[in-house]
């Protein structure tokens, strides 16, 4: 085994950004939905299996199930019945080798585990991040349009006295072409006021232009890293609208506000990121989920992500949501593109192995140290 090998199977990963896991058994259709970024179950006749991820579960975990590689759908499924989501969860996530979890913890909290429960159940370093635009959607029930400001002001400064920083579903609620100005009192109150006069009380959902721009600008004010969902995702997104490069004028006027910009997953648009990662001294970003969605091809996302940016920009993330295959598949396919990224441009002379192994050292878990003001762990 090459040095360069060696290393990226054993660094410490922080998983800079994450979820829980689902607490109950799943029957086959719910973890097939899982499996997939669509809001829709499978057509008849068709399965997960059967795309570049499930290649890759029958693959790479079939084997920690008892199953030989390259398992057939059915026993893959009869496997993961057999053993229940908590029997694979205990098997898969032990074999993961992260070290650390920085956890969003807005989106579905009652159904996965918490922060808390992450840690405690597998005895990972764990961190929460906070989702802005449900916080607002928290304080809709108490809120008025007059207060709104100052409410959700004081509620998200209260939540990051214990988390390490921030998410933006901007791209999901609106698109990343957003107005970069900072909105005025008058506009705030004045959206404010139409979004409660029309919100589901009970289940609201924060769609209004001013009041993402609003919660995303308190944000940046508190200066910590504000991570942003880009490019691919589920059916709720304008995937043209995602592009990273649309924020351009919003990261200029962040440059010296403190916060970090996190660019999260980025597929197809990695490239864009890179070179955001590269011409701005506060923008980060990672392959992400991506991946475990491109499969066998996923070395082409990692090879891209290291065209331009520079490696002191580049995190590891899973996006792991429910499913513990999401973190182990996430966490080895990383490894394995990147040793062999790195082996080949050593080989070629292209590259020193001294700076190699830095380089894993530093993508797999040094960068998000410093991104996120974390001490070593």
């Amino acid at each position: 085994m090459s040095r360069i090998r060696e290393a990226s199977e054993t660094v410490r990963l922080i998983d800079h950004h994450c979820h829980g896991l689902v607490r109950e058994d799943l029957d086959r259709p719910a973890f097939e939905l899982l499996a997939t970024e669509s809001d829709w179950k499978q057509p008849a006749g068709q399965t997960i299996f059967d795309s570049p991820i499930g290649v890759v579960f029958r693959a790479e975990c079939a084997p920690l199930l008892g199953l030989a590689r390259h398992s057939t759908a059915e026993d893959y499924w009869a496997a993961r019945e057999r053993l229940g989501q908590q029997g694979v969860s205990d098997i898969l996530m032990r074999e993961t080798g992260i070290g650390s979890l920085i956890v969003d913890s807005g989106f579905r909290s009652t159904t996965i585990l918490g922060v808390d429960e992450m840690r405690e159940r597998f005895g990972y370093h764990a961190h929460e991040i906070v989702r802005l635009e449900s916080v607002a959607e928290s304080i809709a029930v108490s809120t008025t349009a007059p207060s709104f400001a100052d409410d959700f002001g004081a509620e998200l400064t209260r939540r990051a006295a214990t988390a390490v920083g921030f998410k933006s579903i901007m791209a999901y609620r609106y698109g990343l072409d957003f107005d970069p100005d900072r909105p005025t009192d008058t506009e705030v109150r004045e959206a404010a006021d139409e979004w409660l006069s029309r919100a589901d009380r009970e289940r609201p959902r924060l769609d209004h232009p001013v009041l993402l721009r609003h919660i995303l600008w308190t944000a940046v004010d508190l200066a910590k890293p504000i991570q942003f969902h880009v490019g691919y995702g589920d059916s709720d997104i304008n995937l043209h609208r995602c592009d990273p490069t649309q924020m351009t004028e919003f990261l200029r006027r962040t440059v010296d506000s403190g916060a970090q910009v996190m660019l999260l997953h980025c597929y197809p648009f990695v490239r864009e990121a890179g070179f955001l990662a590269q011409v701005f001294p506060h923008v980060w970003f990672d392959t992400g989920v991506v991946l475990n969605y491109t499969g066998p091809s996923f070395r082409t996302a990692i090879e891209h992500a290291l065209e331009l940016a520079p490696f002191s920009k580049l995190l590891f993330s899973s996006d792991a949501f429910g499913l513990p295959e999401l973190y182990y598949c996430g966490a080895l396919l990383w490894r394995s593109g990147l040793a062999d990224v790195l082996g080949r441009w050593v080989g070629q002379d292209q590259m020193s192995e001294r700076d190699a192994l830095r380089y894993v050292e530093m993508m797999g878990r040094g960068n998000a140290l410093r991104a996120y003001g974390l001490a070593d762990e």
